[in-house]
């Protein structure tokens, strides 16, 4: 009860900060306020059929982290959190609520192991997606004609051309091709 308490408290601080000085980037509709998963999949329709009206072909391929909460770098999380200017007393805060997390495994009245969390943010915490937001915040921008559209650990990596040619090299095997004919 404390704990979700607490979360919340530093929900508040941590969305007001990244309010503030516009943290997060443009793809990212991941728990932005006015930025939900159905307004981005209305964009990316929108921009499939400009292109198909355009003559222009659009590929896109579609990633998934799996377990994206459990691969947050504790420590690149603070380097990243002190970077993009977090006042250093957030910075703090997280950096003693995130480390010190231990793993029991029991059956019944027996316990089975003990272990340390070496990385990751909570699965279902309050705070979590946000940080693994900021976490990934500094992925590389494409290129002109490359587009990203992210939410959370899903990212869609949009490509557009005129030439089939071009297309088919950018793309890889586990890619979509959306054909305008």
């Amino acid at each position: 009860m404390i704990g979700k308490l607490f979360e919340k408290i530093l929900l508040a601080r941590i969305l007001h900060v990244v309010s503030e000085y516009g943290l997060t980037r443009g793809e990212q509709f991941g728990f932005r306020p006015m930025h939900s998963k159905s307004l981005q999949l209305a964009c990316l329709v929108e921009r499939i059929t400009r292109n198909f009206g355009e003559k222009r072909l659009t590929g896109a391929v579609f990633l998934d982290v799996a377990k994206a909460f459990d691969t947050v770098w504790i420590d690149g999380l603070l380097c990243e959190l002190t970077l993009l200017n977090f006042p250093s007393y957030i910075v703090h805060t997280f950096s003693s609520f995130l480390r010190g997390w231990t793993l029991e495994a029991s059956f019944q009245t027996a316990t089975l192991c003990r272990r340390g969390m070496m990385g990751g943010v909570a699965q279902g915490g309050l705070i979590s997606p946000v940080l693994f937001s900021l976490f990934v915040n500094d992925m590389p921008s494409p290129s002109h004609h490359v587009e990203l559209a992210l939410h959370a650990d899903d990212t869609a990596i949009i490509a557009t051309s005129a030439s089939r040619r071009c297309s088919s090299a950018t793309w890889s095997h586990n890619s979509t091709t959306f054909n305008s004919g």
